[in-house]
């Protein structure tokens, strides 16, 4: 029974919609080595909303499902210790994302995590989650 309550896994909420993607975008962001990540609060949300993304820009088919398979690892390992509840986030795979080494790219995902939740809370404690500019 023990054994048991040890393995529980942290659940994280799946953004399958772009609109969902789209609004998350407007958000906050933070881009270091080898992923971007961009985060906005979803009040419509208990937990901890995520989604991944690779272009075409960064290769065939083969390459973009390695660099979310190892997005969606990162993510599994990182949010439930980094991650707001209350937010979405949204992993975007780089050029370098899978030729990164593993632990650079748990750093830089690090990095990019504590960066929001700062941004999120703002110098003074309070939420300051609003919109990037958009450049057009």
């Amino acid at each position: 029974m023990k054994a048991a309550m040890t393995n529980i896994k942290f659940k994280l909420g799946v953004l399958k919609k772009r609109s969902e993607f789209l609004y998350v975008r407007n958000g906050l962001y933070s881009a270091k080595g080898g992923v971007v990540v961009q985060m906005r609060e979803n009040a419509a949300r208990d937990g901890i909303g995520v989604g991944f993304t690779a272009t075409k820009k960064i290769g065939n088919a083969v390459i973009r499902n390695r660099a979310k398979r190892r997005l969606r690892e990162v993510a599994r390992a990182l949010l439930p210790e980094l991650g707001l509840t209350g937010h979405d986030y949204v992993f975007i795979a780089r050029d370098s994302t899978t030729a990164r080494q593993w632990t650079d790219l748990l750093d830089d995902t690090r990095k990019a995590l504590i960066t929001l939740s700062r941004r999120a809370s703002g110098p003074t404690g309070e939420d300051n989650t609003q919109p990037k500019s958009q450049s057009a």
